[in-house]
């Protein structure tokens, strides 16, 4: 078991990042139909609003849901990725919403939240530290041949 490295963490979130696409293109469908076929416009009321919150709870539901009984999601699975506590276990709802959250916060100064990997003792983001989890890397095992 070791510490997840950068690149491997980016390519999992690439992977996801296509599922999470899929899932709020299913999303959308439905407020696309209440508009006519119109797409829901930024500042056009309650409606978007609603939609908004809509994208964040499928976004929340599929990585929350995948961290929680899985402690991976689909990409962190190809990529040989698991999050888990300090125990060894899957995060909880707590631990796995925090992370969520924090995660997002990472981004938003240009990925310094991600960044911050390189330069930590520990090589944890601060997302990883915050929500007292760890993404591990288990390399798979090669039959001898």
């Amino acid at each position: 078991m070791v510490t997840a490295g950068l690149l491997r963490r980016i390519a999992a979130i690439l992977y996801d990042s296509l599922l999470l696409l899929a899932l709020w293109f299913l999303a959308t469908l439905p407020f696309i139909a209440t508009e006519g076929g119109e797409s829901i416009e930024p500042g056009s009321g309650p409606m978007h609003i609603v939609y908004q919150l809509t994208l964040i709870g499928v976004a929340y539901g599929f990585f929350v849901g995948f961290w929680c009984r899985r402690g991976r999601t689909l990409g962190m699975q190809s990529w040989g990725l698991q999050l888990q506590t300090a125990d060894g276990k899957p995060p909880s709802v707590g631990a796995a919403t925090l992370r969520f959250f924090t995660a997002i916060l990472s981004w938003l100064p240009l990925g310094l939240g991600f960044l911050w990997q390189l330069w930590d003792t520990e090589q944890l983001t601060w997302h990883d530290r915050l929500s007292r989890t760890r993404l591990v890397y288990y390399p798979r095992k090669t039959s001898p041949g």
